[in-house]
């Protein structure tokens, strides 16, 4: 929700004067989405987004090819988002002063856009030096193989690789290990679970179905370099703190004691809370806890990425969820969600949204005892 209202800000700003106007590319898509959010926001009825498909398949052909009975074709939903981001980088700008250092041109780079350092060393050759670079990315990929049940796995498999380049010293191709290790975690991190793979004989994208488990909750410490560990330690501390206190809180009887509230009086949950700021000083839209909460799943049901149907599942409040299939909206809970992981013909998670995990800044609760002292204190 809170991406969505943010970029509509952006568009507004930026792009509404383009939105009856037949622009195409990233001006255009982010024209439309623009209006799309407000058409949305202005009913509770279902919106046909007939403007932004019209210039989705204006922009990038691919998406408007049509099989043999006539009908648009089956695309893959990932590639559609990975075009959709890289359009919108391209014209939404980003926030901030634009003098900062640390400051990115787009409030796609700033939000959704992460750092990798990345060094490709040849395994055939020890005296060959190696090569560092730095990789930016919007999303991160989940491998999977026969090994990977957890996401985790399937993402750390993805910080070690081999590939075959042109050896400079032998003159031929050889083959080179490649290490990364993320640098910048943005607020929003994105994760593809590469399910698709190519069937020579079919000739399809067939889809591998194995059940791998995420979580509600996901920490990216250990993906991270020892520099951006060292650099999230007083994010992370925070949530230590708040965790500690809330338990010598409960243990000091306060808990129970600001439950038995006068009649009117706000419970504690109710009240608005403040947090912490998610993102580093002079880094908008990075991740300075490595602490997210799962926020949005797209899932894919069937057997090649050619045919089936996607299903989008975005968060609605604690433990309940919107399941958005085309027009008809149901509520879920966090177990329907899990069970989105995959081992059969059911809903399997194909692209995961998470968001920041925002930590609570600590405020006594006041007691029904401390309310009563100032009166105490004036009748004496």
């Amino acid at each position: 929700g809170r991406f969505s209202r943010q970029a509509v800000v952006s568009t507004q700003s930026t792009g509404g004067r383009f939105s009856r106007q037949a622009v195409v590319g990233s001006e255009g898509i982010s024209a439309a989405i623009t209006q799309l959010f407000e058409e949305m926001d202005s009913t509770s009825q279902p919106v046909m987004p007939l403007v932004m498909v019209k210039m989705l398949h204006m922009t990038i052909p691919r998406f408007a090819e049509k099989g043999e009975q006539g009908g648009f074709q089956q695309q893959d939903a990932n590639e559609c988002w990975t075009e959709l981001m890289r359009m919108l980088s391209e014209f939404l700008p980003g926030e901030g002063s634009t003098t900062s250092e640390t400051v990115r041109k787009s409030f796609i780079e700033q939000y959704f856009g992460g750092e990798s350092a990345t060094s490709l060393k040849c395994s055939e050759v020890e005296t060959e030096a190696a090569t560092e670079s730095v990789e930016r990315w919007t999303q991160l990929r989940c491998h999977i193989n026969t090994e990977v049940r957890y996401m985790q796995l399937g993402l750390t498999m993805g910080l070690k690789e081999n590939i075959e380049k042109t050896s400079p010293t032998l003159g031929r191709n050889a083959v080179y290990v490649k290490t990364s290790l993320v640098k910048r975690l943005p607020s929003y991190l994105t994760i593809n679970f590469i399910r698709f793979f190519y069937k020579e004989k079919e000739s399809i994208n067939a889809k591998i179905l194995k059940d791998v488990k995420f979580p509600l909750e996901y920490d990216a410490y250990e993906l991270c370099s020892p520099e951006l560990k060292e650099k999230l330690a007083p994010g992370r501390d925070q949530f230590e703190d708040l965790r500690q206190k809330k338990i010598e809180h409960e243990l000091s009887g306060k808990g129970l004691e600001n439950k038995k509230l006068k009649k009117g009086e706000k419970q504690e949950d109710e009240k608005e809370r403040k947090y912490h700021p998610h993102s580093f000083e002079g880094d908008i839209g990075s991740s300075n806890s490595g602490y997210y909460e799962l926020q949005a799943v797209l899932t894919h049901q069937g057997r090649s990425s050619s045919s089936g149907h996607y299903v989008g599942w975005i968060k609605h409040k604690e433990n309940q969820w919107i399941k958005c299939d085309d027009d008809k909206l149901s509520l879920v809970t966090d177990e329907e969600i899990l069970k989105l992981s995959g081992g059969g013909d059911w809903h399997v998670a194909y692209t995961l949204l998470y968001g920041p995990k925002r930590c609570e800044v600590w405020e006594e609760p006041v007691g029904q005892d401390q309310q009563a002292k100032p009166e105490e204190a004036k009748m004496e």
